[in-house]
């Protein structure tokens, strides 16, 4: 494929990020991140909104338009219409994420399956919406997707539902084939992950045969994913289907170590953030060396993680569109790199949470956790405002 140089590509360029934002809606980010720069205001301020959605205050509509407007697409797939065609006019898709945790009942991982079944409806009606995502979890007992992983035998009550479970799974990877819409099957945690990859695996050998259809989630601060991600290109080379892979750094690093410890079995998490992005930029130039067979999505919002993989794209005479590379982030966050990526002609899609406000706090609360937590993440966003909004103010 001939190489198609990209257009320069600036993460600091603040009129290119923030060109879809008023100035109102400039002036409410900064007041929202100003206020998660401060770790007591969110930690009160979390409790707070449970509190209060707990004993049905009349509080849904300010946090609606508060947290849930800057880091959720909706209530319902409807009500992210405008936010799908609004990032669709700036060339970013949006990835559709059900983000109500389940209640564990064989009724609420049907419900589940529709609503994802609903979301890859919607991407094949829609030329914005790359992908859609579940959780297995969502569809399956975390409890049972962990005595599998062990060996354990199942009693028939459990097989009846785990095949359930793997129907469930089947079916939307069906429909996702049927449709031609990719799906990510999102990583969880390690002591049931590999039933993860087993059924992923078993998904990508049926569908993925044309193209990569069914993609499977690499969590990159366990030390063994890369080597996962080398058998997975190995196998998916004699099964003669592609290998769809999502790359991040990872998602349950506290707990991992907590349970490792608990176990008394090695933490399977890399021993510093250093070791982890070293891990995760190996395996991005793993990936692009064997496009051939693997197509990846680097869901990051590490700038130079999004740089490298832009250049090794270069190195690799892959053009900026190659549909095999796509980049994402999580919506309300990082627009820095979200839209200088778009801009300068990546594939590029925001992860777009939805669902009832009070089955998502758990989400919100995370992002404002993590927003205040992780070191420069929230100061970051807050000085790109601002120098947005200065750089506005000069051009009056």
């Amino acid at each position: 494929m001939a190489l198609t140089q990209a257009r320069p590509i600036s993460f600091n360029d603040t009129a290119v990020a923030f060109a879809s934002k008023s100035d109102a809606e400039l002036r409410q980010m900064y007041a929202l991140f100003a206020a998660m720069n401060n770790n007591g205001l969110v930690k009160m301020g979390g409790g707070l909104m449970k509190t209060a959605l707990k004993w049905k205050l009349p509080v849904k509509f300010l946090i609606k338009k508060t947290i849930f407007e800057q880091f959720c697409g909706g209530e319902t797939i409807q009500e992210c219409l405008p936010v799908i065609e609004e990032l669709g006019r700036y060339q970013i898709g949006t990835i559709l994420d059900y983000s109500v945790e389940g209640e564990g009942s064989e009724q609420s991982f049907d419900h589940t399956r529709d609503e994802i079944l609903a979301t890859i409806d919607m991407a094949h009606r829609s030329t914005h919406i790359p992908f859609s995502v579940f959780k297995v979890t969502g569809v399956a007992d975390s409890a049972l997707l962990e005595k599998v992983q062990a060996g354990k035998p199942l009693s028939a009550a459990e097989q009846v539902s785990y095949d359930r479970a793997r129907a469930r799974v089947e079916a939307i990877c069906a429909r996702a084939h049927q449709y031609g819409v990719r799906v990510f099957v999102d990583a969880e945690e390690s002591w049931f992950q590999e039933t993860i990859d087993t059924l992923a695996y078993e998904m990508m050998a049926k569908y993925n045969k044309e193209a990569a259809i069914v993609w499977n989630t690499y969590q990159l601060y366990r030390h063994d994913r890369l080597d996962a991600i080398k058998q997975a290109y190995d196998d998916a080379v004699k099964g003669q289907y592609f290998l769809g892979g999502k790359l991040v750094r990872g998602a349950y690093m506290e707990k991992e170590a907590r349970t490792a410890t608990q176990r008394g079995y090695q933490n399977p998490i890399n021993p510093s953030k250093q070791a982890t992005d070293d891990l995760y930029n190996e395996s991005l130039r793993y990936c692009v060396a064997h496009a051939d067979r693997i197509s990846i999505c680097a869901g990051t919002h590490n700038e130079d993680s999004s740089l490298l993989l832009t250049e090794l794209m270069q190195e690799f005479h892959l053009r900026p569109g190659d549909p095999r590379i796509w980049f994402a982030q999580l919506y309300g966050m990082s627009d820095n790199l979200s839209y200088n990526l778009a801009n300068a002609g990546y594939n590029t899609a925001k992860y777009v949470p939805y669902g009832p406000v009070e089955a998502v706090m758990p989400y919100l609360l995370r992002r404002a956790d993590e927003n205040t937590a992780i070191a420069g993440q929230s100061s970051r966003e807050f000085l790109l405002i601002q120098k947005e909004m200065a750089r506005r103010k000069a051009q009056k």
